[in-house]
This record gives C-alpha cells, structure tokens and sequence, in this order.
C-alpha cells in the first residue's frame, strides 16, 4: 500500500514538473511567435514604404526623362523664333504657365517683372536671351530650371549655326557678300529673272586709285577705305539688291527688276554717296570715288559670266575716260 502511495506521489510530482516545464516553453514559444509577428509586420510595413518610395523615384525619373527628351523636339530646327516655339508647345505638357516669353533683348526686361525669369546663355557665358514665364507654382521651377536647359542647348545650336552661315556667306572684311555666295544669288536672281521676264542690271564698282591709298597710307587704311565703301553702297540700294565684294576693291551689285534707265539713276545715286562721303581712318580724313560698270539682262547678255564680262568693260571705260564716272555696256 504503500508503495502505492509513494508511486501517486511521485508521479504527481513529476506531472507538476513536466507541466510547469512545457508551461515556461510553450509561454517562451509564444512570446517568441508574438515577436515574430510584430517583426513580420513591421518588416510589411517597411516594405510598403519601400515600395511607395520606388514607385515615387520611378514616376519622378520618368517625368524627368520625359524633360530630357524634349531636346530632341527642340533640335529638330536651326531657326531661334522655332525652336523656342517648339519649346513652349511641349512645356505646356509638364507646367502650368499662363504666359511664356523668349526674350532676347535686355531693356524688355522691366515689362516682364512679375515673371519667372532665367538668363540664357551662351558658351562664352553672355545672354543669348532671357526665358520669362508668368504665374510658375514653386512646385514646378525645378521643372522650369531643367526646361530652361534644354531650350538653351536648343537655342546654342540655333545660334552657332547662324554664325556659321554667315562666316560661309559673309566676307570678313567688308561684311557684305562673298564672291562665292554673291554669284550663287546672281544665278538665282538671273533665273527668276529669265523665268518671270524682269528686267535685272549688274553694277561693277571700283574704288579709283586704290594702290595710291595703300601706297601713300599703308593696308590698314586701305582696309578702312573698303569697309567704309561697301557700308556707304549697303545703306544706298535697296533691300531687295545685293552686293558682294568681287576681288580687291571691286564690288558687285545686283539690281533686281531694274531697267537700264533705273539702273542709271541707281549707279549714280552710289556714285554721289561715296564721292560726298567723309571716311574717317584712324588718324586720317580721306574722301574717294568709284567707277562703275553696268551691264543689263536681257540687252546685253543671257549668262552671269557674260554680264559680268560686259560690266568690266562698261568699267575700264569709265576708268580711261576720267574716272568717278557711270559708264554702260552698249544694248
């Protein structure tokens, strides 16, 4: 019986162990699993924010090369007045503005003071203009400031191409036509002319004793003399002629729908102007004349080279007859 009892005891106090020790691990296991979830829910949460802050740095790298890719749009012209146009229809697309202006010259400015403004410049750091836009949430003046570089890469290469061009057409020393690119106008002009049935004259001027001025003053006031020359010429024929320097101190001049006796009056019209003008040269005060040339289309010839050839011998006759003179190669 007693061995009974002594069995009951030990057994109930091995129950009471064994089930205070699953209670202290199941209460651990529990605790632990408890941790779990807080840290499996929190590690949701922090993926949620991950995945917010992706979806944000995405939308905001697409909306930035969306801004980026306008450069293509922009340099699909060489022309200043279409690429800013070109440049305000896309902006529309990414800011709200209710007026945006491309200003190039600087006095304007003071009409545009309640503008965002931004100066565009150049690689030599001088303002090729100025970007002005009304009514710009500061939301969007990141925006702004990114746009305002593309329209300058844009502008950039609109304005080196203009200076290109004109190097390629300009001569450097008179700034009036180059020989080559007067005679391309020439045969343009001759052409219209022909297929139209206008009327065309060509001048060839030459400045009279032109060595002696070199000889006597030196190359530098030469240089001066021809500058002055072609801008007295320039500023006498009208917008829809042209001139060009033809070699030395010979220069060309092409009078659209002119007749012999319009060419006349023109031709002496550039003689007086230059014969009257004063032409300050450094230290020099110098008055000189011209000889001129003329040969007209039809009368005298069908062909540049063959009117050309026609006024350089109106020319030489002017010159063996005196000088400062019109002369006219005979219809």
């Amino acid at each position: 019986m007693l061995h009974i009892v002594l069995y009951i005891i030990i057994s109930a106090a091995c129950f009471l162990l064994l089930k205070e020790f699953f209670t202290q691990r199941l209460s651990s296991k529990t605790a632990e699993l408890d941790r779990l979830f807080i840290e499996n829910a929190r590690l949701f949460k922090d993926r949620g924010e991950l995945e917010a802050q992706i979806s944000g740095l995405n939308k905001e790298f697409t909306q930035t090369l969306e801004l980026y890719e306008m450069t293509k749009d922009i340099c699909k012209s060489l022309d200043e007045e279409k690429v800013f146009n070109i440049f305000r229809r896309n902006l529309e697309k990414h800011i709200a503005a209710t007026d945006c202006r491309y200003i190039k010259n600087s006095a304007e400015m003071v009409k545009y003071n309640d503008y965002t403004v931004m100066s565009l410049d150049s690689s030599e750091n001088q303002p090729i203009g100025y970007l002005a836009c009304n009514n710009v949430s500061e939301a969007d003046k990141d925006k702004l400031a990114i746009l305002a570089q593309q329209l300058l890469i844009g502008l950039r290469r609109a304005v080196l191409y203009q200076k290109v061009s004109e190097l390629a057409i300009t001569d450097t020393l008179t700034q009036i036509y180059s020989r080559r690119y007067f005679l391309e106008r020439f045969n343009e002009e001759l052409r219209r002319s022909r297929n139209n049935k206008l009327r065309l004259c060509f001048l060839l001027a030459d400045i009279d004793n032109f060595k002696q001025y070199n000889d006597r003053y030196g190359h530098l006031v030469g240089d001066g003399i021809l500058r002055q020359v072609s801008k007295t010429i320039r500023d006498t024929i009208r917008q829809i002629d042209f001139i060009g320097r033809y070699g030395g101190e010979e220069l060309s001049i092409i009078l659209s729908e002119t007749d012999r006796e319009q060419a006349n009056f023109a031709a002496e019209r550039i003689r007086q102007a230059v014969a009257s003008d004063v032409i300050k040269v450094y230290d020099e005060k110098l008055k000189v004349t011209v000889s001129i040339g003329v040969s007209a289309f039809p009368e005298n010839a069908g062909h540049p080279n063959d009117l050309i050839e026609k006024a350089d011998q109106a020319l030489y006759q002017a010159k063996a007859t005196g000088k400062n003179k019109v002369c006219f190669s005979p219809a």
